[in-house]
């Protein structure tokens, strides 16, 4: 009997969670298949398994494909933009370049500009740097099939990801400078933080008050950043770390808005605001991600 601390699910729990975390974009539906494979791999004969972290990932994959079919579907009728669900990291995560950017919230919007397979053989092969016999195994594909679904997804991605080519320091200055100028409204100090042609997206889910559609240009975003500053002068604004990258939470008398932002030459490109209560329950404690295990 093996116990339980030297389970290879217990081991490789964080890997398992990180990988359909990436695939789906959702903290709770992550959590949702990391236990299903709890349950599939607890019928499972151990003696018949070879490699338990292949195995599990296998596991882990298919389910998320399976439930990125479904929410596929869910997400045709939802209200105003989609952004994938934040989480509370811990500053660390940033230094490991590779999972930092691929768990960004820039990132993961791209992610969802793929099919279910595509984005299945992007996130094993690209993140993770899983063989591609493993991945066809995981995904029910040929290893040739799925060596042209890689190419094409990364073609695809490389396509469209944000670019944002600044160290953790500078990323935090801008970040700093551009939550003081929020907090005070000063118009000025954030033209000067934003690039002239930023875009702001927000999620409200049709249950939170929220733009819906993308704002573009540094003027608008400006003054609407300005106008929440006087609608909401006892906002607090607390500085945090979320996807791996330097962040705020706003708590507006209860009212709750997770912001993520791309910079780019020393300005911001995008800012991702996220409001629908649903999408905020796991910043109540930091997520442990990991691609290892």
């Amino acid at each position: 009997m093996t116990s339980r601390d030297g389970d290879p699910f217990v081991r490789h729990r964080n890997l398992l969670f990180t990988v359909a975390y990436e695939m789906l974009g959702s903290a709770a539906d992550a959590e949702d298949v990391v236990q299903e494979t709890w349950l599939r791999w607890a019928d499972v004969d151990r003696a018949e398994v070879r490699d338990a972290r292949a195995y599990l990932v296998r596991i882990v994959t298919r389910q998320s494909l399976n439930r990125l079919r479904t929410l596929a579907r869910r997400r045709e009728d939802y209200v105003g933009e989609w952004l994938p669900e934040p989480l509370l990291t811990a500053p660390d995560v940033a230094d490991d370049i590779e999972l930092a950017e691929s768990v960004s919230m820039a990132m993961l919007t791209v992610l969802e500009t793929l099919g279910p397979a595509e984005r299945a053989v992007f996130v094993l092969r690209e993140v993770f740097d899983m063989p591609y016999d493993e991945i066809a195994e995981a995904v029910g594909k040929t290893s040739a099939a799925v060596r042209q679904i890689a190419l094409r997804a990364r073609n695809h991605v490389a396509a469209r990801r944000p670019r944002q080519d600044v160290g953790r320091a500078e990323q935090q200055a801008v970040v700093d400078r551009f939550l003081g100028a929020v907090r005070t409204g000063d118009i000025q100090a954030l033209l000067d933080a934003l690039a002239p042609d930023v875009v702001m997206l927000a999620d409200g889910g049709g249950v939170a008050q929220a733009i819906r559609k993308p704002l573009t240009g540094a003027e608008p975003v400006a003054r609407l950043l300005a106008n929440f500053a006087l609608l909401a002068p006892t906002a607090t604004i607390t500085p945090a770390w979320l996807n791996g990258a330097p962040a705020a939470l706003i708590d507006a008398d209860g009212d709750l808005t997770a912001v993520s932002l791309v910079i780019d030459g020393g300005r911001i490109t995008r800012i991702l605001a996220v409001r629908n209560p649903a999408k905020l329950t796991a910043l109540g404690k930091e997520a442990t991600l990991s691609r290892e295990g």
